[in-house]
């Protein structure tokens, strides 16, 4: 191999150039006739022994020497010969006056889409750590570059951390072998430096560029075609696109959903397209399971003690395995000034927000909060787009070989939440295909109720995906447990509902609606299914059967009440604003939908929150157009 010297080198007129070998050059750099500078590491009695890079060295044979030499010196050497077996022969250089030129080692790299192509032979791979792990063997860099992320094994003994000064965030160039690690692929590291300067910016830079291009979310046609969910697409696809480009960065992504059947069908088909995604971009087939949370919220808000739980458990995953900290997605919640104090906690970290729901938001007071934000209130549309309508459309763009799997789910997901959209008709026909008719798709939506009761803080993850069929599963077990849970359901509710009507109070408002109100802190049965929420919600849906009127439903307990209502035009985020103006130490807090939602108080407050409450909805006007769209949040 023949080096053609540097151009213009900066020196004097008549200064030779010596070459200079990088600590990480290897014998491919070495060219004949050209002149390096090297040290002297060894003396014996048939010549000295030279370094010109960690793993360039040879011999220069006493023949050829003049003079007397100490271990250390320098000394100017040309490439005279290299054995078969690989060994280097070196002759001195005879040059005047020089000038140093620094020869950088010209890598080929692998990217870590390749290597399995390459297992058992020493590569080359350029990338950002994204986690850093000590086992109790080896440290665990976890490298990501423009293809994909690869765990790299470096071992300086039992426990002991290699390259202590490699951190999360450095750009490294790693030199291993690929081997197989059970059902992955891990580099086996024989050397990992850190770049620097225009190295360091180079590699970032081509990597960020690959990145920018797959994180892209894929060009899905909408399942059913419907002009309201138009203009929510471009907020999503840049939902998918700061999704994808969380996987590929290496970074875990916690899942915050409202625990009901809406919340679940937005949730799960975005937590497995997640999954599939991180299994193609990551070499260690453990990193669906450590990289994605999904976690169900009681409140239809991001209460403080799910913050800080998430928080804590994100700071202790950094010091235990090294890992980044999340990226929060909030699905069927998050867009309220209740979930300010919570995010604000949040912020003294670096913790990406995300939020898609379609609860009517205060965008005033978490804008500035997330980095984005979906919710058809802020398209001048409402919440008869449920979000899991938006999120099956958010998981196809993420991953679309998952679209098979989730036709039926728009339609579990609207009836789920009582959707009036005008699509509904589209969407269960589109499940009809599938093999639902209307009554299994009910059943699957209170099944899903009933586990999300039972499951309290628990995704259920298998159990979930079961009852919604996702992800292949077995069609007989399905269709049992969901006739089980659901008959469960229904049975339970009417235990509940013959317990509680008997004590229900009856109201004709001036307005011309019905007033039904019930305690069920003392009429109905506490700590089972179903919750306040939903025990209002049937109660109210027995009434407007019964009655065909506009019907309004309130159940309260010591310091909560929870609303529906039919035919009446009501602004629940409106009154709770006006009540806790109007009533001083109240305490009141909450919100929801337009016709639906939930209301805190301070107990010694209640019958004056009660009170105002009916005079408020007493002065609503009627309207036979609107319904409820959605169940009331317990």
């Amino acid at each position: 191999m023949t080096r053609e010297p540097a151009g213009d080198t900066g020196a004097d007129d008549g200064d030779s150039v010596v070459y200079d070998l990088d600590a990480d050059c290897t014998a491919e750099d070495v060219s004949e006739n050209q002149p390096y500078l090297a040290e002297i590491n060894g003396i014996v009695d048939y010549g000295v022994f030279v370094d010109l890079s960690e793993s360039v060295s040879g011999l220069v044979h006493e023949s050829v020497l003049e003079g007397t030499f100490a271990v250390g010196d320098e000394l100017i050497v040309e490439l005279e010969s290299v054995r078969d077996n690989g060994d280097m022969a070196f002759e001195p250089a005879d040059v005047g006056d020089y000038t140093l030129e620094s020869v950088s080692h010209d890598y080929s790299l692998t990217g870590t889409n390749r290597l399995d192509a390459n297992v058992g032979e020493q590569i080359h791979v350029e990338g950002e750590v994204v986690q850093v792990k000590q086992t109790g063997g080896p440290t665990i860099f976890h490298v990501a570059d423009e293809y994909g992320v690869v765990p790299c094994a470096a071992f300086e003994e039992a426990g002991v951390r290699a390259y202590p000064q490699v951190a999360v965030g450095d750009v490294v160039r790693v030199t291993g072998t690929p081997e197989h690690r059970e059902d992955s692929v891990q580099i086996e590291v024989d050397g990992l430096s850190t770049l620097e300067a225009e190295d360091a910016d180079e590699a970032r830079e081509r990597i960020d560029d690959a990145i920018d291009e797959r994180a892209k979310p894929h060009d899905v046609e909408p399942l059913i075609d419907w002009p309201a969910f138009e203009k929510l697409r471009p907020n999503l696809e840049e939902v998918a696109t700061l999704l994808r480009r969380t996987v590929l960065e290496g970074r875990p992504i916690r899942v915050r959903h409202h625990a009901d059947g809406d919340g679940m069908c937005a949730a799960v088909p975005v937590q497995i397209a997640l999954e599939r995604f991180i299994a193609e971009v990551h070499a260690d087939e453990q990193a669906p399971r450590h990289l994605i949370k999904r976690l169900p919220a009681k409140a239809p808000f991001y209460e403080m003690e799910d913050a800080t739980r998430d928080l804590n458990f994100a700071l202790e995953d950094r010091e235990k395995h090294g890992q980044q900290l999340p990226l929060l997605l909030m699905l069927d919640n998050g867009s309220t000034a209740e979930d300010v104090p919570a995010y604000e906690t949040l912020t003294h970290y670096d913790i990406p927000i995300v939020a898609v729901d379609h609860h009517h938001p205060d965008p005033d007071a978490v804008g500035d909060l997330l980095d984005a934000h979906v919710n058809p209130y802020l398209h001048d549309e409402d919440y008869r787009i449920t979000t899991g309508m938006c999120c099956v459309e958010l998981a196809r763009m993420i991953y679309p070989d998952i679209t098979d799997e989730l036709r039926h789910v728009p339609a579990v997901a609207g009836l789920s939440d009582r959707s009036k959209a005008d699509a509904m008709e589209d969407y269960l026909e589109l499940a009809r295909e599938e093999g639902y008719d209307k009554q299994r798709l009910q059943d699957v939506s209170e099944a899903l109720d009933y586990a999300a009761f039972w499951l309290r803080y628990n995704s259920g993850d298998q159990l979930i995906q079961d009852l919604l069929q996702i992800d292949n599963g077995d069609e007989q077990r399905h269709r049992e447990l969901v006739s089980f849970f659901a008959d469960r359901a229904r049975e339970e509710v009417d235990d509940q509902l013959d317990a509680a009507m008997a004590h229900l109070e009856h109201e004709d408002l001036d307005n011309g609606a019905h007033l039904y109100r019930i305690d069920v802190e003392n009429y109905a049965h506490r700590f089972t299914y179903p919750a306040p929420g939903k025990t209002t919600g049937e109660i109210h849906d027995r009434k407007i059967e019964e009655t065909g009127d506009p019907v309004i439903t309130v159940g309260y307990g010591p310091d909560f009440a929870v609303l529906r209502s039919d035919g009446v035009r009501l602004d629940i985020p409106n009154m709770v604003s006006e009540l806790e103006a109007e009533i001083p130490g109240g305490g009141v807090s909450g919100g929801g939908h337009l016709v639906v939602g939930s209301i805190k108080f301070v107990k010694g407050k209640r019958e004056e929150v009660i009170d105002a409450l009916v005079e408020k909805m007493e002065d609503a006007e009627l309207d036979d157009a609107l319904s409820s769209a959605a169940p009331i949040d317990d």
